[in-house]
């Protein structure tokens, strides 16, 4: 029996795929396991990264763009089918990051392109226009185990990587890890015949090599849930609201606007994504509504579906000022998105 095992998904859902590498590393016993995958367009983040903070997710709710939080630590980046994913697993003292990035590296000699490792976890390539990043990587340890997960950028759309990873402008106090930008290049520069399936094949080459042994690959597909124990569970996990957001650091945020019947200054502390203080100011000639709201607001999600029944609720009980208290919900709506 080989001490290998290769894993390729057949899905492009990020918190499908995320699931099955977390169901996998849980029950892995002493094998050595590749996972090749892909994500479409999905902005994933590190276990510790704040998504407001990190992410423009008022566009990506706007262009149906997924949020899934891996966890690994590490910076936020988006994947969309120019990238090419890959998990290297190993139990301990076998596990060792260095060997994966080496087989990543043969596996791009191979194809021609020359890349380094480059600091704590990126591969670059040396171009006439200076260092250009094209790999990313994030690492997991246990007591007894680890792996090192991360994506090639082939073909991807880089443009769309600046419109999502470039937050709003909030006036947010965060905490957690906040990602340092690099300078990208996809491997289509390089290489412009370059594919996913031939990228997948030499990194499964090299895998065979270093180890000299190989082994059947697996297709894992999402139209019959994967024979891994538990694996419902963690991808209800993996794709909920609790995970993907609620699991911010705590934060605090500062909101405030000018409206025609006066100025609202609204402080938000928020701890695993619900709001737990709540101050609002104003120079309204009636402020009293705006008391309330602060009160609401204790307990509620940090999510636009939340503020939205606050703010109605709110309406419902100052009727005579609906006018105004409707404008307020509608602002704040879209301010926190």
């Amino acid at each position: 029996m080989s001490s290998l095992r290769l894993l390729i998904s057949d899905s492009y859902d990020p918190w499908f795929n995320l699931a099955v590498e977390e169901c996998i590393f849980r029950e892995m016993t002493t094998q050595k396991i590749l996972f090749l995958w892909r994500n479409a367009e999905t902005v994933v983040i590190g276990q510790s990264q704040n998504p407001w903070k990190e992410c423009n997710t008022r566009r990506m709710e706007e262009d149906g763009i997924r949020l899934a939080r891996r966890s690994s630590g590490g910076g936020a980046v988006f994947h969309d089918l120019g990238n090419t994913c890959f998990t290297f697993m190993a139990g301990k003292p076998g596990y060792d990051k260095t060997l994966s990035t080496g087989i990543i590296l043969q596996a791009l000699a191979q194809l021609g392109i020359h890349a380094t490792a480059s600091g704590r976890n990126d591969l670059v390539v040396d171009t006439s226009e200076g260092i250009r990043k094209i790999s990313g990587s994030a690492y997991r340890e246990t007591q007894d185990r680890g792996f090192h997960h991360g994506t090639l950028l082939l073909n991807a759309d880089l443009n769309r990587l600046a419109d999502y990873l470039n937050p709003d402008p909030k006036k947010l106090q965060a905490k957690g890890i906040t990602s340092v930008r690099s300078r990208v290049a996809n491997l289509v520069e390089f290489l412009p015949e370059i594919s996913h399936q031939q990228v997948s094949d030499a990194i499964i080459q090299a895998f065979f090599a270093h180890y000299g042994e190989s082994a059947q690959p697996e297709v894992i597909s999402p139209d019959v849930f994967p024979d891994l124990p538990d694996f419902e569970k963690q991808f209800d996990k993996q794709s909920s609201w609790e995970w993907n957001f609620g699991k911010a650091p705590a934060f605090s945020h500062l909101l405030n606007e000018r409206f025609g019947w006066g100025g609202v200054d609204i402080f938000f502390d928020v701890e695993k994504g619900t709001i737990v203080r709540a101050q609002i100011f104003t120079d309204s000639l009636n402020p009293a509504p705006l008391q309330t709201l602060a009160e609401m607001l204790v307990g509620c999600a940090y999510r636009s579906e939340a503020l939205a029944a606050c703010g109605t609720r709110l309406i419902q009980q100052y009727p005579q000022q609906s006018g105004e208290l409707a404008e307020l919900r509608d602002w704040l709506i879209a301010t926190m998105k």
